[in-house]
């Protein structure tokens, strides 16, 4: 099958999917209740929601550029920010269109030797982006080990961990490693084995290039900063329905598990992460608050459209100021 056939169909079917699962959530919303929020709430936390999410852009975009830089110095903090945000934007029409067009764009105003080569090519570039992706994925992981094991009051008295679920624990850690002493056993024949193994070694290489990095320290900062801003978002939120029933209960610790819960859903390639993130975060405040699905769905669209509105109006300036005003 064609390529851009295929593409097409894979895109109808998450599309598809989004479909049905908003229309789930839908369902379980009370209109009423939900208008009702919506008016009591605390506007001005949404309102810094959405500024957090638009200087959550910039800083991704300034840390990928220290590992840009070292391949090609001509490349401008600004081009690599630009990219960021209209890779964004493509990635609310079309999930994983915005990696590509990132890399494109970087690419594209590479600097070019004496021998007329571009200084940075598609390879390094995707290099140096699986570099970034590699670390936020070990600090993700970080993340909910901290949030199943119940750190900083995530887990609720209502959901202590048994010993079952302890042994269910190990049991899964042990079956991790045995996965990755497959991988590597079994990496010649290809398949599932050679592109996990493949996958587990670009995360170390992408690592140790941050010891290269002549302000490493620097490279760290950034990255504390956007994961702070992904918590801060979500603990905004928070904050703007704490004086609502029944959102009085949660707390900042609360939006930690509600952020790791929204970062896992980004794995399902449905546009824009509607109807996946929205679920999955209604569902966990019943689960670990006692929060109604309904009620949940308040909270999860707040976040959400926040969100998807910084990453729109930033990756729309970012296109504006990239095509029109930089030239």
């Amino acid at each position: 099958m064609d390529n851009k056939v295929k593409n097409i169909l894979q895109y109808i079917f998450w599309a598809a999917v989004a479909v049905v699962l908003v229309w789930f959530c839908v369902k379980a919303i009370d209109l009423k209740e939900f208008l009702a929020a919506l008016r009591m709430c605390r506007w001005e936390f949404v309102a810094m929601s959405f500024v957090v999410g638009c200087v959550f852009i910039v800083v991704r975009g300034l840390r990928w550029h220290m590992l840009i830089q070292p391949i090609d110095p001509t490349i401008t903090k600004t081009l690599v920010i630009n990219a960021y945000g209209i890779g964004f934007i493509a990635n609310l029409v079309l999930p994983k269109l915005g990696e590509a067009i990132k890399i494109g764009y970087i690419v594209k105003d590479s600097g070019k030797g004496a021998d007329g080569k571009r200084h940075l090519t598609v390879d390094a570039a995707i290099g140096t982006y699986l570099a970034e992706k590699a670390v936020d994925a070990v600090i993700l992981i970080s993340c909910i080990v901290v949030f199943l094991a119940g750190s900083w009051g995530i887990m609720k008295d209502n959901l202590q961990f048994s010993g079952v679920m302890k042994w269910a624990l190990l049991v899964i850690l042990i079956l991790a490693v045995a996965f990755i002493i497959l991988c590597r056993k079994l990496q010649g024949r290809g398949g599932i084995w050679g592109k996990s193994w493949n996958f587990i070694c670009g995360i170390g290489k992408g690592l140790t290039t941050i010891g290269k990095l002549k302000k490493p320290w620097l490279f760290l900062l950034y990255t504390v900063s956007i994961w702070i801003s992904f918590w801060l978002t979500s603990a905004l939120i928070v904050w703007a329905l704490n004086d609502i029933e029944p959102f009085t209960t949660l707390s900042s610790a609360d939006a930690f598990g509600l952020m790791v819960t929204g970062s896992i859903t980004t794995i399902i390639p449905v546009p824009g992460g509607f109807g996946a993130y929205h679920g999955a975060v209604a569902t966990v405040m019943q689960a670990l608050y006692d929060i109604p699905i309904g009620s949940g769905m308040i909270y999860a669209t707040l976040n959400h459209e926040a969100q998807l509105l910084s990453q729109a109006v930033t990756g729309l300036w970012c296109y504006i100021h990239q095509t029109f005003l930089r030239r």
